[in-house]
Parts: structure tokens; C-alpha cells; sequence
């Protein structure tokens, strides 16, 4: 494959990723508006364990698939990848099923472990079931996007993605409308359809991969034929090799669930709110504002993986210098888009919160103000995630479980202490705790295996710290002309937010353009006058 149809390749991919992920962010703001919190709090306590248990059923596999087929095509090995597509399908369509029946079966377990209020248990239990489904087929068809990945193909991974979130959020807005306000049903209802359109979703993604598949099985059929090169792997060396590559994968795609999970087993038992008030703080912890506050780090780290295919290579080539290169490229352009995007966010927490969803003031008081301690979590997340995958491109993936581990057990034993000091706030504060020690083990991998010296982005970074201040300043010289932080409705939010975010993202990128910065950060060197 030449370089110029990879680069494209990845690129499609990676603003599909990210048109899906945002798309799947942004729903939450309407379907809040047609269902209120119950809606979000019902939807979010079944999708996490949903999206746990999808996690293991998959076990990585089909991010690994892309890595051994591409490994065994590149050596002229077709028809071992092809073998492995093949009982890949039927361990899928095995793991799938059993992660149903475990989720299905297990919904009053979950639950119960939970200590979702009585009244509420048979709701969620409801949601949860209905959600189950969905594991049945997601396995096998994201085994199908990573063998495609692994021939280098990324267009049909990148459709399916895309057609996959548009109907499956169309499913969910549409039927939450036509629950609510047509046939003035309750948010039960509206939050059993929302979670079963992960599997219409699922459904349409899969009719697309079939159809790639069906397209391109004769050329899949002449490659064999002309390069019969064959390794003779028995299956249990096969899904050795594919295992090792594919328990790290895991770690990076759970990470956010296994948070999540945490918080929502233990919120009940140590937030001491009435009821009303606690399922406010449980949806905007979990959804409403977690939902704001991955849009930057999508972003983010759609943009520096990129760069990790090229990382890969050049680490297999042994060009430490490149290797370098690339690891700084990543990590400084996370930095320069995460760091003013978390602290513009959180300064304004308030307006931000107010203008997508309630207005009233207990709910803007609850919601803005974990929204304002929640923002700059965005800089811990895209830095794990961008950490991780360099741990992947230069083969210390291991490291990444060690890490999640590491920072998934201080926030289990973190989460009742800091709830107990800081209220509302003290899930956020173990979060924080437990990527940091994680990013940290995964910066110490990284330095061991390249002699990385992280000095190389300290310039950088202290410019970008300058520059987000400068652009808070500016901010807040705003909010003493439109009378302060906290709006008064949604259309004085929508203005106040439109006005900082276009006034304070001119003075930031105005400033690192003026200094270089983000020359350096995009990777351009200025051009040489020739005489």
C-alpha cells in the first residue's frame, strides 16, 4: 500500500471516529430535554454495564484481528488471516451470546450490587435487559471492521462506524419524541428505547459490513490464489499471538466504564441528598456533564493517533530519533488542544451547564458546579489515552493494564473517602487521582523504553499554560461586562458562551501563532527564501 492511500485510509477513519463519537456525546443534550434526569439516569446505569460487558465479549479482538492480519498479509500469508476471520466469527458469535445471557440473566445481581433505590429497581432492571441484546451481534461485526483494518481497507470500518451512530441516535431522539410527546408516556419507556437502539444501530452497522464483504470476497479469493504462502499456525498458536496483542487493547476502550461503574455502585451509599437532588448529581456526573467533557478529548485524541501507525513503524525500524519525534508530536498536540478547551470549559461551567440543559437554579447550581471540577478531568483522559497508545506503538502494551489496575483500585478505595469530604465533587477528585497515577506509570514505560526525554515539550507546555491564563483573563473580562458566571436565562448563556468562546479562542490561537507555538505544534517548519 503506498504512503500517500495509508495516510488517507487513516485519516477517514479517524474523522469517522470522531463524527461518531460526537455524535454519540451530543445526543444526550435533546434527549435530556424529552425525558428530564430520570430519562439520563435510567439510560446511564444500563449502558455502563452494557458497554462493560461488550468490552469483554469482544476482549480486544478486533483491534487485535487488524494487527495479526496486517502482520501475516505484509509476510504474504493470506489465508492464515482469513482462518482466523472465520473462527474469529464463531468465537464472537459465542462470546456475544454469553455476554447476554450474563447481562440479561444478571441484571437483578447488577443491580442489587448497585443499591438503586426500590422503587427504581425494577426501571433499571427493565432498561438493562433491554439494552442486553445488543451483544449479541456488536462482537461479531466489529470483528469484521478489524479484519478490513487489517487489509489496510478503512473505508468500511469508517461507514459502518458512521451509518451505525447516525441510526442509532435518530432511534433514540425519534422514539424518545414519540414516547414522550405524542403518546405522553413516561421515561421509562422512553429509556427501554433508547438502550435497545444500540441494537438497531448494531443491526445497520452490520448490513453494511456484509455488504463490503460480499463486494469484496472475490478479490479476497485471488489474493490467495496468487500469494498461497501459508505458516501452518495450529489455532491455539494463532489465538495466542492474538490474545497477546489483544487484552491491552481492553484496558484503554473499559477504562472509562470501569470509573463510571465505580462511581455508580457507590454513590447511592455515601451522598447523603434527598432523593430528587441525587438523581440530578448522579445524571450530570455520569452523562450530562461527563458527556461535555469527553467532547475535547475526542478531539484530541482522534488527531494525535494519527500519528501512532508511524510511531510503530519507526520503532520497528529502530529509529529511536523518529520514535521521539513522534511521541512529542502526539503529546504536544493533545496538550495544545486539551489544556484551553478543559479551563475554558470549566471557567465556564455554569453557562455551559445552563445553556444545554435545565436553567432553574438547583439543577444549574448542581450541574454547573460539577461541570467547573469536572473539565479539567478532560486533560487526564486524553493524556491516558494518548499515553496508551504509544505504550501500543512501541510494544509495552502490557504496561497499559498494569496502569488501569493501578488507577481503577485508588479509585475504588478513594471514592467513599472523598465523597465523605467533598460531597458531589469526591467521585471526580478519586478520578483524577487514579489516572494521574496511571498516566504517571505509563510516562515511566515510555521514558524506560526510548530514553524519551520529556523535557522536550516543557517549553511548549509552559507556553500553553501562559496562553490558556491570557485567554481566562479575557474570559472573565467578559463575564464583569454580562454580570457575571452564573446566567440569568438560556439566551443570555447562549450569548455569553458564543462571545468567550470565539473572543478567548482568537486570543489563544492569535498568541500561538504569533510565538511559533503552533507552527511547532502542527508540524510545519517555516519555509526558506531561495535566492
Amino acid at each position: 500500500m503506498s504512503s500517500s492511500k495509508m495516510i488517507r485510509g487513516t485519516m477517514i477513519l479517524t474523522v469517522a471516529t470522531f463524527f461518531s463519537k460526537f455524535l454519540g456525546i451530543l445526543f444526550v443534550i435533546p434527549y435530556q430535554a424529552l425525558t428530564g434526569d430520570e430519562g439520563v439516569f435510567l439510560y446511564q446505569f444500563a449502558y455502563t454495564p452494557y458497554a462493560i460487558i461488550l468490552s469483554i465479549s469482544t476482549m480486544g479482538i478486533p483491534l487485535a484481528v487488524s494487527k495479526f492480519v496486517s502482520k501475516y498479509n505484509a509476510l504474504g500469508d493470506y489465508e492464515t488471516g482469513k482462518r482466523l476471520f472465520r473462527t474469529g466469527l464463531v468465537l464472537m458469535t459465542v462470546t456475544g451470546v454469553a455476554g447476554f445471557l450474563i447481562l440479561f440473566l444478571g441484571a437483578p445481581r447488577i443491580v442489587d450490587l448497585i443499591g438503586v433505590p426500590g422503587q427504581d429497581t425494577d426501571h433499571v432492571i427493565l432498561v438493562m435487559r433491554v439494552v442486553s441484546i445488543a451483544v449479541i451481534i456488536v462482537p461479531a461485526m466489529s470483528l469484521m471492521r478489524g479484519y478490513f483494518q487489517g487489509l489496510e481497507s478503512m473505508g468500511p470500518t469508517a461507514v459502518s462506524q458512521t451509518v451505525e451512530q447516525i441510526v442509532r441516535v435518530a432511534f433514540i431522539l425519534v422514539s424518545a419524541f414519540v414516547v414522550m410527546k405524542v403518546f405522553d408516556g413516561s421515561a421509562v419507556m422512553a429509556a427501554a428505547m433508547a438502550t435497545f437502539a444500540a441494537f438497531v444501530g448494531a443491526v445497520a452497522g452490520l448490513y453494511v459490513m456484509m455488504r463490503y464483504w460480499i463486494k469484496r470476497k472475490p478479490v479476497s479469493r485471488d489474493r490467495v490464489r496468487v500469494r498461497p504462502k501459508r505458516y501452518h499456525m495450529s489455532l491455539i498458536a494463532m489465538y495466542r499471538e492474538l490474545f497477546a496483542y489483544a487484552v491491552p487493547f481492553v484496558a484503554v476502550g473499559i477504562a472509562m466504564q470501569l470509573y463510571q461503574a465505580i462511581d455508580q455502585a457507590t454513590l447511592f451509599h455515601y451522598l447523603n441528598y434527598e432523593e430528587r437532588t441525587l438523581k440530578t448529581v448522579i445524571a450530570d456526573l455520569t452523562m450530562n456533564d461527563q458527556k461535555l467533557v469527553m467532547i475535547p478529548v475526542a478531539l484530541a485524541t482522534a488527531l494525535a493517533a494519527s500519528a501512532v501507525p508511524a510511531l510503530a513503524a519507526s520503532h520497528a525500524s529502530g529509529d529511536r530519533e523518529t520514535v521521539n519525534q513522534k511521541i512529542t508530536q502526539a503529546l504536544q498536540l493533545v496538550l495544545f488542544l486539551t489544556i484551553p478547551a478543559a479551563a475554558g470549559l470549566s471557567i465556564l461551567g455554569y453557562m455551559v451547564h445552563g445553556l444545554f440543559y435545565k436553567i432553574d437554579p438547583e439543577s444549574l447550581e448542581i450541574g454547573g458546579r460539577i461541570l467547573r471540577w469536572y473539565a479539567p478531568s478532560a486533560l487526564f483522559f486524553a493524556l491516558f489515552q494518548v499515553t496508551a497508545s504509544i505504550l501500543q506503538g512501541i510494544n509495552r502494551q502490557r504496561v497499559t493494564l498494569v496502569s488501569l489496575c493501578s488507577g481503577v483500585m485508588l479509585k475504588l478505595l478513594l471514592n467513599p473517602v472523598c465523597m465523605l469530604f467533598f460531597g458531589m465533587i469526591g467521585p471526580i477528585v478519586a478520578t483524577d487521582i487514579g489516572y494521574l497515577v496511571s498516566i504517571m506509570i505509563n510516562v515511566i514505560a515510555i521514558r524506560k523504553a526510548t530514553n524519551y526525554r520529556f523535557s522536550m515539550i516543557a517549553q511548549q507546555l509552559v507556553h500553553i499554560i501562559g496562553y490558556t491564563m491570557i485567554m481566562l483573563l479575557v474570559i472573565q473580562l467578559i463575564f464583569l461586562v454580562c454580570g457575571g458566571a452564573f446566567p440569568a436565562s438560556r439566551w443570555i448563556a447562549a450569548l455569553v458562551v458564543t462571545i468567550c468562546v470565539l473572543l478567548g479562542g482568537i486570543v489563544y490561537l492569535a498568541l500561538a501563532r504569533w510565538t511559533g507555538l503552533l507552527r511547532r505544534v502542527t508540524g510545519r517548519t517555516r519555509r526558506t527564501r531561495t535566492s
